[in-house]
């Protein structure tokens, strides 16, 4: 089965290539974990080009050589295509709401127009009007964390994952799902469908909880679990972990079919996803909610870690040389983006790129050995609040102020989503590992707040929405690829 992946990947490679020497196109994921925002990165990365929107630390666009953007038909019509529309209508419109998370795998194609600087092999010869092709594939962090699976027995992953379930803070959430083998359940039984359902729903159940905001647990696979789309219900989704697993299960049990369920997992959902969409990536940007579980407390950053290493460990990662492009195409460049900054005063935003770079340290290392660049920044897509000054007693303290959502409380006030507030949300430490260890979290104040009013031209055209470093990424990302 690898044999065969790795030769239609290496005959899909050769495909993209060949359309590349014709167009020249870089394929860009964009994946995080839920609620890291990556529907609203999008959205606001593709907008920012489009609009022309001032973006100083983005060489192309600050000297004037971009010409013009346009969504062009995307390249695999069985892919669904990225509502970007629709994401910017609710961003903007009179309502002003935050657009529904990622929950598939979708695409949008960006053509850009540019005028180029470098010419033939960098001499200046040749410069002038060009294009680059832009595709951008956006998809769940959840599914990239069952890219270890491929690797993984079922047995393997069973017994990581009872493990697991064991420690705190796992231990408490997981007991009524751990109650199951306590009544009974031997996974020697003979194989049942409720039983297999019964233990599925509650593992599932138990995943869910994980996520839960005051826990913010991040390493949950196997991710369809958490996202199943219309695979809901099938039999490759209706497996758990057992415990006392025999060395070969007997035939005709509840551990014989729940391997075989999992097997069905890797064959028919995960392998089939690394091969036709994340095997063939250039480049990666990955988006990362630092925030809620630095408020979490140390478990939730540990979780973090170790995800972290696990989507980085996932990749492809390596210098691209002319037969690596066509045959095993790696993603040269990683970035992995901090999202939120703007729930943060500007003098923390150093800061909160330090705590994820130390976060990912280890991965780091591993992938600039491998030739591949690795960037971290601290972003906000879309710039919900502005900064302000807030006098308490006799000191004055960098705030911030936006229009908090509808039902958001801070202490006894309680806000219905037209009135501003401003508040102080906390500095984080100047030492990472700090952030990195603290057991019962940071004591840092968070509001959900809306997107800001857009302003539009006199010709009703929308105008560029605010962010942070938006400009910083693209720079990393794209401009080597636009010289």
């Amino acid at each position: 089965m690898a044999l065969f992946d790795d030769l239609a990947l290496a005959v899909r490679s050769l495909a993209d290539y060949a359309g590349g020497l014709m167009q020249p196109t870089v394929r860009l994921g964009v994946t995080g974990l839920s609620r890291s925002g990556k529907t609203v990165f999008i959205t606001a990365f593709a907008h920012a080009l489009m609009s022309g929107a001032r973006l100083p630390l983005f060489g192309p666009m600050a000297e004037g050589r971009i010409r013009k953007v346009t969504l062009v038909p995307q390249p695999d019509d069985a892919v669904p295509r990225f509502a970007v529309e629709d994401h910017l209508a609710s961003l903007t419109g009179p309502d002003r709401i935050w657009p529904q998370s990622t929950r598939r795998i979708s695409e949008l194609r960006l053509l850009i127009e540019y005028e180029s600087r470098a010419g033939i092999l960098g001499s200046g010869f040749a410069a002038g009007p060009t294009t680059l092709t832009l595709d951008i594939v956006d998809y769940p962090g959840e599914w990239l964390l069952d890219l270890p699976l491929l690797d993984k027995t079922y047995a393997e992953w069973s017994r990581e994952t009872m493990a697991l379930a064991a420690l705190p803070p796992r231990k408490r959430l997981a007991a009524p799902f751990l109650a199951l083998f306590k009544d009974g359940v031997k996974a020697g039984q003979p194989a049942s469908e409720s039983d297999a359902r019964m233990l599925a729903e509650s593992f599932t159940a138990f995943l869910q909880s994980c996520r839960q905001e005051e826990v913010s647990l991040s390493s949950l696979p196997p991710g369809r679990f958490l996202m199943p789309g219309d695979l809901e219900g099938s039999p490759a989704l209706t497996f758990a972990p057992l415990a006392d697993l025999a060395d070969v299960a007997p035939a005709g049990s509840l551990q014989a079919m729940m391997e075989r369920r999992y097997d069905a997992y890797r064959t028919h959902i995960v392998r089939p996803f690394f091969r036709d969409h994340f095997a063939r990536l250039d480049r990666q940007i990955v988006l990362v909610d630092a925030l809620t579980a630095l408020n979490a407390g140390g478990a939730a950053m540990a979780d973090m870690e170790a995800a972290m290493g696990d989507v980085l460990s996932a990749f492809r990662t390596g210098r691209n040389s002319v037969l690596g492009q066509v045959f095993a195409p790696r993603i040269d460049r990683v970035v992995f983006a901090a999202t939120k900054a703007d729930h943060l005063h500007h003098s923390n935003h150093d800061k909160l790129e330090a705590i994820v770079a130390a976060m990912v340290e280890r991965s780091l290392k591993k992938a600039e050995g491998a030739g591949a660049k690795v960037d971290v920044a601290a972003i906000a897509s879309v710039r919900a609040t502005r900064e302000v000054d807030v006098r308490q007693k006799r000191t004055t303290l960098p705030a911030i102020a936006g229009v908090p959502m509808a039902g958001e409380k801070l202490d006894s006030e309680a806000f219905d989503g037209t009135a501003e507030a401003a508040l102080f949300p906390g500095d984080l430490p100047a030492d990472p590992q700090a952030a990195l260890t603290a057991a019962d979290g940071l004591d840092l104040r968070f509001l959900r707040f809306r997107p800001p009013l857009a302003e539009r031209h006199a010709d009703g055209r929308l105008k560029p929405l605010p962010h942070i470093r938006l400009d910083r990424v693209l720079e990393f990302a794209l401009a080597d690829r636009m010289r």
